[in-house]
């Protein structure tokens, strides 16, 4: 059996609310999982901190350390590569010097930080066969891919609408959104498919943001407005997806999640609640008008199946187990030629709806997506 070189880059430097450096501590886990798979070898990690690489080499099992991923990749001519930087402003470089090498890709969201950004990477990635994946980990975890099938099944009836709340933590607002929304655009993809429009509006303190509203947040996202935000996407067949961010509701976001609300009941999915082993999800088989759908069913999900060729996983961190399935995927779609579960134009896709929301509010009317401005509009 073939085994694949990968490899991981950091980006140790920036400092979170935490005080932590932003190495391979405070990443996804997106450099993890290659050492529980045996059809990887990790061979090594690159990060300009010295402290970062000793720890990543530490972790990972990888083989060398480089301070200049360009080197690494030059060197060792990996198969696959983690882009684990929580800074989407730095991905489409890290991207590209990988995707030069023929190097395939598995890089943390959000996927870039504008859409002429997402642009040049999805051509180059088509250009040169690479295949890329986006860190979407709910596409590969089982309460979600359970939720689908039942709603494929009938078991709510037809789709109705869609309710997303994200963290709505002190990044509430545009922040929240780009940070963590994209995980529920994302969703909402995977449920109704792809949007058509967008309605929007967003406002700070009470009031209309404008672009001299807007920042660069910590984690160097891309710019950000307002400390709230509401959307409205239309998709096929009338269906509806709300998605709201309100700043400092929750110190550890207990509503961040979708609720899929049908014509005979409703599925409610929590992103941390349903992703604890045993996962859970609740439904309503209620026959109600989808908003009062209750009382809710709890219902248990076993794990989804191990990887074949993993070493039994010793932690259910829900993260940890989607980039497990998320980098065998990748592996195998690179084998088959196809695109991966969660691929560069699903990135793309998110930042459509994403980046949206501000032309909307900017423009004050619904504006149809995919966008034809290709600029991030708080520029």
């Amino acid at each position: 059996m073939r085994r694949y070189r990968a490899g991981a880059i950091g980006d140790t430097g920036h400092v979170d609310n935490a005080g932590r450096y932003l190495g391979f501590d405070a990443s996804h886990g997106l450099h993890l999982p290659y050492k529980d798979l045996e059809q990887f070898e990790m061979t090594a990690v690159a990060d300009h901190d010295p402290s970062a690489r000793a720890h990543g080499m530490d972790i990972t099992g990888a083989l060398r350390s480089y301070s200049d991923y360009r080197e690494m990749l030059a060197t060792e001519r990996l198969d696959i590569v983690s882009v684990c930087s929580r800074q989407a402003s730095r991905h489409e470089e890290m991207v590209l010097a990988a995707v030069a090498t023929g190097c395939h890709v598995f890089v943390d969201k959000p996927f870039t930080v504008d859409l002429a950004s997402a642009d040049r990477i999805v051509h180059a990635c088509d250009a040169a066969g690479v295949k890329l994946a986006v860190a979407h980990q709910s596409r590969y975890l089982e309460p979600f891919l359970t939720a689908h099938q039942m709603l494929l099944a009938g078991e709510i009836g037809s789709l109705v609408t869609m309710r997303g709340r994200v963290k709505e933590d002190h990044r509430g607002g545009g922040e929240d959104v780009i940070c963590c929304g994209v995980h529920i655009l994302d969703l909402m993809r995977m449920f109704a498919g792809d949007p058509q429009w967008v309605s929007a509006y967003v406002s700070v303190e009470g009031r209309a943001v404008t672009k001299a509203d807007a920042y660069v947040p910590v984690d160097c996202n891309g710019l950000v407005a307002g400390d709230r935000t509401d959307a409205a996407f239309g998709f096929e067949g009338g269906v509806i997806g709300h998605l709201t961010s309100v700043r400092n509701q929750h110190d550890w976001g207990e509503r961040w999640g979708l609720t899929l609300e049908g014509t005979r009941g409703a599925v409610s999915l929590r992103m941390f609640n349903d992703l604890s082993s045993p996962s859970k999800l609740s439904i309503s088989r209620k026959r109600s008008v989808p908003e009062e759908a209750g009382p809710f069913e709890i219902l248990e999900v076993p794990l989804e199946p191990e990887v074949p060729g993993a070493v039994p996983a010793n932690t259910g961190y829900p993260p940890l187990r989607g980039n497990r399935q998320a980098v065998f995927d990748l592996m195998k779609a690179a084998e088959e030629r196809r695109e991966p579960k969660s691929s560069a134009r699903d990135g793309r896709w998110t930042l459509e709806m994403a980046l949206g929301i501000y032309q909307s509010h900017l423009s004050q009317r619904r504006v149809a997506l995919p966008l034809a401005d290709r600029s991030h509009p708080l520029e």
